[in-house]
């Protein structure tokens, strides 16, 4: 039986180095608990291996910690915050971006799974000892590069099919089916983030989804936890921050090339998000990214 001993004497090795071999697996830590951070989640399954964390999806605040892991289905924007760690126990995730592709091999051998109801993008559930193991085995090929070649794809179809048959596999079967609803969500999420500038209906975000305007709205709300109209409004602004502190521009300026009419309304809703006013947060990440002296 596997506990989390040995993922987490993996995960501490391993930690804030990416193997260009796996580049869907991610090992984060902590050492100290960190504000609440404006992110979009990619579709992911992510192991608490030490520490706890909180997230924000809508309406819905998640806590998670040691031995649970949370699935993310969809491109969910959400506010994140690590709020147990120290030291000497910090914080220690694995998280594994999700490939439909993958989870779509293995639903070829699981007949009879019928497609269940749409009710949220994301999921939390305890990990037994399989699904454990499955980590274990996946990870410990960061010990092991000379083997990822081989084993990579092996190991990650383990572990995909232990999800599969656990709490959120039904979230996972949606991820893989080009036709269930949650990939039409997806169509549309994926329709306002490359047109997130222009002004967007909410009739021509249902017709992309193929629903009607009532469907859609509350389908995806139940997925993403916000509106369509929000979910734009938070694409635009992690767009203005990723301008602002790549490209150096004037707050107004990225303002307007991210679809703002308003300056003001532009700087207002900035600062609700991420917590300081446009220039003054990209300046404060800057300073994290850029070498000292």
């Amino acid at each position: 039986m596997t506990d989390l001993t040995d993922i987490r004497a993996i995960a501490l090795r391993h930690a804030g180095r990416q193997n260009a071999a796996l580049p869907r697996l991610h090992v984060y830590r902590f050492d100290s608990p960190t504000d609440a951070t404006a992110l979009i989640y990619e579709p992911v399954a992510c192991l608490v291996v030490q520490g706890r964390k909180r997230t924000l999806i809508g309406d819905d605040m998640l806590e998670y910690g040691e031995g649970e892991c949370m699935v993310v289905a969809a491109e969910v924007a959400a506010m994140g915050q690590v709020c147990d760690a120290l030291p000497e126990a910090p914080y220690l995730s694995l998280n594994l971006v999700l490939d439909p592709a993958v989870i779509s091999t293995i639903l070829l051998d699981m007949d009879g799974l019928v497609e269940p109801t749409i009710r949220s993008g994301f999921g939390i559930s305890k990990a037994g000892p399989t699904l454990l193991e499955a980590w274990r085995r996946f990870a410990g090929l960061l010990d092991r590069p000379d083997e990822i070649r081989v084993m990579a794809s092996h190991l990650e179809h383990e572990l995909m099919f232990r999800l599969l048959m656990g709490p959120q596999g039904a979230l996972l079967r949606q991820i893989a089916g080009c036709s269930s609803r949650l990939t039409h969500i997806r169509r549309a999420m994926a329709f306002i983030r490359r047109c997130y500038s222009q002004h967007l209906s909410i009739e021509a975000m249902a017709e992309v989804a193929g629903m009607s305007v009532s469907v859609f709205h509350r389908r995806f709300k139940s997925v993403t936890g916000v509106s369509p109209l929000q979910y734009q409004k938070h694409i635009r602004l992690h767009e203005a921050r990723r301008l602002l502190v790549t490209e150096n521009a004037e707050a107004a300026t990225v303002g307007y090339a991210v679809g703002y009419q308003s300056a003001s309304q532009f700087s207002r809703e900035y600062k609700r998000l991420f917590g300081a006013p446009p220039r003054r947060d990209a300046d404060s990440l800057q300073t994290l990214v850029e070498p000292g002296p």
